[in-house]
């Protein structure tokens, strides 16, 4: 089969086309006829070198967690119905997904909802049970006016969306003029590019006398300051992520104590842990949620696609801030 092997840590040129050996599904494992991979910034990170929630793997190494396609073969102890369904699967710890052919624990499946293609669910089973945990620390609802930075990403996208459906007003803030059009298509009451320095006396203009209640917070920096700056009193700034290009981004913004005290607003760190604990440290009850908002049509992933033996470029893609949405690789 074909497979994007990394045979030394470094740049995205480092990630090869190769023809390798077949997997076999062990016990309780299935193999996948992958129709489409996800690829995530930690891959981007693990490429380079630098371990982060994973470790660092042994080279030669398929990377790519998230997978999607056709069941053509399963392992002891598992139920041949799996074959010729059609699958979802985060893979874990373990890599090896940048592949035609993909293996994972039966455990982790989830079937795909008829609504969706393999590339839509793969977004939904990693970005999307990472908004739905996100969304846990959100009060929503008709009175929630919540900022979306980086709302033209895979997360901002189902953020807004889902915001949208529960009546909420919406500012979604983007780099560039093209992410700011697919903010304003994607649903959002007020879009703006937040590269534009005039960008927060754009958003006081459409809301007038409110103030934000809640600050979903991607980019960090002083794109995270500025929306930080719109909250009303009460109001509250969860932090997922910090990796903006605007002018000082790419760095997470952090409150002290006072600070927070004397702003009446809260200040959060969403992702990981606190994100498990509210689920009990099932990530599985995430991954439903995601994959029942997905089959009843509420939440819509965009995806980015490119070619398998393009994995360079999709890597590189994401380290230029270049995509919209999940990025994913079809074989």
């Amino acid at each position: 089969m074909h497979a994007i092997r990394l045979h030394a840590f470094g740049p995205a040129e480092n990630l090869r086309y190769d023809t390798v050996s077949d997997p076999e599904p062990g016990q309780g494992q299935v193999r996948i006829a992958v129709g489409a991979a996800g690829v995530h910034v930690v891959d981007t990170a693990l490429r380079q070198g630098m371990p982060g929630p994973f470790p660092l793997p042994e080279l030669p190494t398929v990377p790519g967690r998230e997978v999607a396609g056709t069941v053509d073969r399963v392992g002891a102890d598992v139920d041949p119905d799996w074959i010729g369904k059609q699958v979802v699967a985060h893979l874990g710890t373990a890599p090896g997904g940048y592949a035609a052919l993909a293996v994972a624990d039966v455990a982790r499946l989830q079937e795909i909802p008829e609504n969706l293609d393999p590339a839509e669910a793969v977004a939904m089973i990693g970005t999307g049970r990472t908004t739905l945990g996100i969304l846990q620390f959100a009060e929503v609802g008709p009175e929630a006016v919540a900022v979306v930075t980086a709302a033209a990403g895979g997360i901002g996208t189902l953020l807004v969306q889902y915001l949208k459906a529960h009546g909420a007003t919406v500012i979604g803030l983007a780099g560039g003029p093209e992410k700011v059009a697919r903010v304003t298509g994607n649903g959002a009451d007020i879009a703006v590019d937040y590269l534009r320095p005039d960008w927060p006396d754009r958003v006081r203009d459409g809301l007038g006398e409110r103030g934000a209640t809640v600050v979903f917070d991607a980019v960090g920096g002083d794109t995270a300051r500025a929306a930080v700056d719109l909250l009303a009193k009460g109001g509250s700034h969860l932090v997922y992520g910090f990796a903006g290009k605007g002018p000082n981004d790419g760095q997470a913004l952090t409150f002290t104590d006072d600070e927070l005290a004397e702003r009446g607003i809260t200040s959060q760190v969403v992702l990981g842990p606190p994100m498990l604990r509210r689920v009990g440290g099932d990530i599985r009850v995430l991954e439903d949620r995601a994959m029942a908002e997905a089959a009843s049509g509420r939440l819509r992933p965009a995806v980015h696609r490119f070619p398998l033996a393009d994995a360079s470029g999709a890597h590189r893609a994401i380290e230029t801030r270049a995509t919209m949405g999940k990025v994913v690789l079809i074989p």
